[in-house]
């Protein structure tokens, strides 16, 4: 690698359990592996319903909106590729399809002052190198 070259960001390695996940996320869709027994939404995937210990899972489509439930603000790059992407803001949000379902991404296009526990947020699709995009979000609109 040269000085100009961008660090290449850590990839994800999608398995059996997570491959429909990132295959959404390439779709620009946000998808969440669902038992088709019960109806409980399970992230991070499973091989088994922790609700009724069906097998049936699959992913399906969510609306992406959530609610902000915890943050911190990451000061230190755990990676090469987020040296130049320091400050940002690691955060837990609870998906509104299932009380509880919550999903560990990124709030962007907010200011720090401006985060509050309970805040509506909506899904968007971050391209982060030509061979990642990642599902972050954002204040709600409207």
């Amino acid at each position: 690698m040269t000085t100009t070259e961008q660090p290449r960001p850590p990839m994800p390695l999608p398995d059996e359990s997570t491959r429909f996940f990132w295959d959404a996320v390439a779709r620009h869709e946000l998808c969440i592996q669902r038992c088709q027994t019960c109806g409980f939404y399970i992230h991070y995937p499973k091989v088994m319903c922790r609700n009724c210990q069906s097998r049936d899972l699959a992913g399906e489509r969510v609306s992406g909106k959530a609610t902000l439930y915890s943050w911190t603000i990451a000061s230190q790059p755990f990676h090469p590729f987020w040296v130049d992407k320091i400050p940002y803001t690691i955060a837990t949000v609870e998906l509104v399809e299932q009380p509880g379902l919550m999903f560990l991404t990124q709030v962007v296009d907010c200011p720090e002052a401006e985060l509050e526990a309970g805040m509506p947020l909506e899904v968007t699709f971050v391209e982060m190198s030509p061979e990642l995009t990642l599902p972050l979000f954002r204040p709600a609109r409207g």
